[in-house]
């Protein structure tokens, strides 16, 4: 008997949006506003994956001192990322087309982020995707976030999911340990903001675009 994937949850940053674009002017505004150095988008995005506060923290140790309470500049970046045009933050190619195509053929589509929600959200209605997801978990929608299994898994129980009927598509070892944990199958993009090389990242299945996710998952359900 075929194997079938009705479940699909994706991760947002540098999986389905080219976050660090937007994410890094809005960093250097606020290191502007401290007199430090502005930092480029690609050091940028070798901090994106574990959550706001801890780009921040990198962000202030690699431009000087990271202060012991980063609440303020938490704050203050988050109030410019909600300023920020959501054009800055684009689609990466072939996103809009692979989620309509898979809505079409009636996968349950999710998105499983360490990103804030309401930043997720914002971003999701402002590209014109957020119609897409039957559910969004961000980085402080439950108690835990990826890596811990448990993001992923209360996600799918939100969305009447099973493990062994769902994939979970990401770019980095957080979103593959996080489904490895939960006995989750795994698609790997070789793009995005992965710190390890992709194929060592240690998902079932590996692709180089988005547009290759629909012939992925038949190819998984046939092992």
């Amino acid at each position: 008997m075929v194997k079938s994937f009705p479940f699909v949850v994706f991760d947002f940053d540098g999986t389905l949006v080219e976050s660090a674009i937007g994410m890094a002017a809005c960093i250097n505004k606020m290191l502007g506003e401290l007199n430090r150095p502005a930092l480029e988008v690609n050091e940028v995005e070798a901090m994106v994956g574990q959550g706001i506060h801890v780009t921040i923290e990198k962000a202030m140790k690699k431009t000087g001192a990271a202060p012991q309470d980063l609440s303020a500049y938490v704050d203050r970046f988050k109030t410019l990322y909600n300023q920020q045009p959501v054009e800055e933050t684009p689609l990466y190619p072939n996103a809009f087309s692979t989620l309509e195509k898979l809505a079409s053929d009636g996968h349950i589509i999710a998105l499983c982020t360490n990103k804030a929600y309401d930043a997720t959200v914002r971003l999701c209605e402002g590209l014109n995707i957020a119609h897409f997801f039957t559910a969004i978990a961000g980085g402080d929608t439950y108690s835990v976030r990826k890596p811990n299994p448990e993001h992923l898994l209360r996600l799918l129980n939100e969305i009447g999911g099973t493990t062994d009927r769902a994939v979970m598509i990401g770019d980095s070892i957080n979103d593959i340990e996080c489904a490895n944990a939960a006995q989750v199958c795994s698609i790997a993009v070789t793009y995005g903001y992965t710190k390890t090389p992709p194929d060592e990242l240690g998902a079932t299945y590996l692709v180089d675009g988005l547009n290759e996710i629909p012939e992925a998952l038949v190819n998984l359900a046939r092992q």
